[in-house]
C-alpha cells in the first residue's frame, strides 16, 4: 500500500452517537459485496445446484437469507445510485440513467460515514459507469477511496485481474486504529464478456448440470454453455467473499461487521439485464451481523428494496439521516428485521416494491430511453411501458444495444428466421404493449401477460393506482408530464452521444459490448 494512499485516509472525525446497536456500544463495520449482474436465485443457499457459493451461503446461514429483495432499476449505474442514496432512480434526476453525470445534490452514505470517522474505501467497480464529478474542486469519492493495486492471474482472459480480497486486506491494514470501516466490494463478475466454455473446461461443469433453461431462450448446448460460464464467474465472485470472511475472522472483526451480499441487477442475458421483469430486478441477498442480528439462520420473505440499505447503514452507525446532509431517504431501515427473531414475514407492511427505468444504453434515435414503471406486490408484477412504440432492447439496426452481446443473444436473434422459434426473438427483443401483468408465483418467467384479460382488470387497476399514487408522492417527473427530461440528460461518455444518428450516417463507431451477429439491418 502506497504511503500517499494511507495519508489520504486521515479523515476528520465528527462527533456522532456511539450507540449503534441494541447489543453493543461499538459502531459496527460495514461490508457490502456486489456481484455485477447476477439474478435470484443463482446462489447455493436458494437451492441452486449448478452454482456453488459457500461464501454467500455462510452469510445466509449465520445471518438472514432474503427471498424478496429487489433493485428499483435493473442496470449497473442507476441500481448502484439507489444503494448509495436510499432513493428510487426516478428521484435521482440524471442518475436515473446509465452513463450519467452524478448530480452534486445527492450525497451518498459512504461520503457521510467518511465525515463521521469511518475508514471508507472500495475495490474494482464502485458507482459506474458515469462521471462522479467534483464538489469545491475536489473529486467526489462516492464509494470511498479506491484500493485496486493488488493484482492476480485470473482463471480466464475476461475475468478481472484485480485481486479483490487482497485489496480488502490492504484497506484493513491502512485503517486507523479504533475506527470502524465501510468497504464496498464491487466485483466485475459475472459481467460479460465470458471465455466461452470456461464453466465446463475450468469449472468442471457439465451441460446437464443446468436444471432449467428459461423458456424465453432456446434450450440447446450453446445456451447451456453460456449459462455455465455465467455460473463459473459467480463462483469467482464468491471465492473472494470467502477470503474476506476469513480475513475478518483472523482479525477478530467478523462479529461486529455488518455484511451484505447481493448483486446490482439480473444476469446479462436477453430479457433480463436492463429490463424490468422478475429475473431482472429480483436479486440474491444475504446479510450477516453476529453482534446485531437475532436468531441467525432465518429465511425472511418480506419485500425489501435496495433503497433500504442506506438508511440501515446510517442507523447502525448512529447517524440521524435527517442530519446527514443527504437528500430525504425513501427507503426504510432493515433493523426491524435484524432485531426480530421471526422468520417468514416479519413486517406485514413490507408487501411490495416499486421498480422502473429510464435511459440505459445507446441505440435509439435522439438518445431516447425506454421508460417503465412497475410494482411487485404479493404474487403479481404490474408494468407500465410509457413508450411502447420504441424498441425495449434498443433498435435492431444498431445491435439491440441494451442487451449485452452473448451466444444466447445470438441464438435469440437467429430464431426470428423460423416461424417455430420466432417467439424467442419476440420475448427478448421485440416490441411490447403498454401494460403487462404477470403472476410471478405461477409464472416467474413473465411469459403469460394477463393485462388484457377482463377478469384481471380490477387487480390490474388496483396495482396501477397504488403505483401511480406512490410515484406522485415521490415526485416522479413522469407523473407530472415531464418524463422527457430523462431523455435530455446528456451521456457522460461523449463518445456515446447521438450514437444512433452517427451510426446511421456511416460513422465508424461501434459499442464494445455487442457481437457482430447482434447487428440486424431488418426492422420488424
Amino acid at each position: 500500500m502506497k504511503k500517499a494512499a494511507v495519508t489520504a485516509l486521515a479523515f476528520n472525525f465528527y462527533g456522532c452517537s456511539r450507540r449503534a446497536t441494541k447489543q453493543t456500544n461499538v459502531r459496527p463495520n460495514i461490508l457490502i459485496c456486489i456481484a455485477d449482474d447476477a439474478s435470484y436465485p443463482h446462489m447455493g443457499a436458494y437451492g441452486c445446484s449448478w452454482v456453488k457459493t459457500p461464501g454467500f451461503d455462510r452469510v445466509a446461514k449465520e445471518g438472514i437469507l432474503f427471498t424478496h429483495a429487489y433493485t428499483p432499476n435493473a442496470k449497473c449505474a442507476p441500481s448502484r445510485a439507489c444503494i448509495l442514496t436510499g432513493r428510487n432512480s426516478w428521484q435521482l434526476e440524471a442518475a436515473a440513467n446509465h452513463w450519467c453525470y452524478f448530480p452534486k445534490k445527492f450525497k451518498t452514505y459512504p461520503e457521510v460515514l467518511a465525515e463521521r470517522g469511518y475508514h471508507v474505501g472500495y475495490t474494482a467497480k464502485g458507482w459506474a459507469p458515469g462521471v462522479a464529478g467534483e464538489i469545491d474542486g475536489k473529486k467526489r469519492q462516492l464509494t470511498g477511496i479506491r484500493f485496486d493495486e493488488e493484482k492476480t492471474t485470473p482463471p480466464t482472459k475476461y475475468i478481472s485481474p484485480i485481486d479483490y480480497a487482497a485489496n480488502f486486506t490492504d484497506f484493513l491494514e491502512a485503517k486507523p486504529k479504533d475506527r470502524p470501516f465501510c468497504f464496498w466490494y464491487g466485483s466485475r463478475e459475472p459481467h460479460r464478456r465470458y471465455e466461452y466454455g470456461s464453466g465446463i473446461k475450468k469449472g468442471g461443469k457439465k451441460i446437464k448440470d443446468v436444471d432449467r433453461v428459461y423458456p424465453f431462450w432456446p434450450d440447446n448446448e450453446t445456451v447451456r454453455t453460456d449459462m455455465l460460464d455465467y455460473a463459473y464467474e459467480i463462483e469467482y465472485f464468491d471465492l473472494h467473499i470467502q477470503r474476506m470472511l476469513s480475513d475478518l475472522e483472523k482479525r477478530g472483526e467478523l462479529d461486529n461487521t455488518l455484511i451484505v451480499v447481493t448483486a446490482d441487477n439480473g444476469m446479462p442475458f436477453p430479457r433480463i439485464k436492463g429490463q424490468e421483469y422478475e429475473y431482472s430486478n429480483h436479486l440474491p441477498l444475504s446479510i450477516m451481523w453476529k453482534n446485531g442480528i437475532k436468531n441467525p439462520g432465518r429465511v425472511v420473505d418480506d419485500f425489501v428494496s435496495f433503497i433500504d440499505f442506506a438508511p440501515t447503514f446510517l442507523e447502525v452507525a448512529g447517524i440521524d439521516e435527517k442530519k446527514s446532509g443527504m437528500q430525504p431517504i425513501e427507503g426504510k431501515s432493515l433493523t426491524d428485521i435484524f432485531y426480530s427473531e421471526k422468520a417468514g414475514i416479519v413486517d406485514a407492511e413490507r408487501d411490495h416494491v416499486l421498480i422502473g427505468k429510464e435511459r440505459h444504453d445507446v441505440g435509439r434515435p435522439h438518445d431516447w430511453g425506454y421508460p417503465i414503471r412497475g410494482i411487485v406486490k404479493g404474487d403479481y408484477l404490474y408494468i407500465r411501458n410509457f413508450e411502447p412504440s420504441r424498441w425495449p432492447a434498443g433498435n435492431p439496426e444498431t445491435g439491440y444495444l441494451n442487451c449485452d452481446g452473448s451466444p444466447t443473444k445470438t441464438q435469440c436473434i437467429r430464431s426470428r428466421e423460423n416461424p417455430d422459434t420466432y417467439k424467442y426473438w419476440q420475448w427478448s427483443l421485440g416490441k411490447r404493449g403498454d401494460e403487462e401483468l404477470y403472476n410471478i408465483k405461477n409464472d416467474p418467467d413473465c411469459i403469460h401477460n394477463l393485462a388484457g384479460k377482463p377478469k384481471f382488470n380490477e387487480l390490474k387497476n388496483n396495482l396501477k393506482g397504488q403505483l401511480f399514487k406512490a410515484l406522485k408522492a415521490q415526485g416522479d417527473p413522469r407523473m407530472f408530464g415531464k418524463g422527457y427530461i430523462f431523455d435530455e440528460y446528456p451521456y457522460a461518455d461523449k463518445a456515446h452521444r447521438n450514437f444512433y444518428e452517427r451510426y446511421m450516417n456511416g460513422e465508424p463507431i461501434k459499442a464494445g459490448w455487442v457481437n457482430k451477429s447482434d447487428f440486424d439491418q431488418v426492422i420488424h
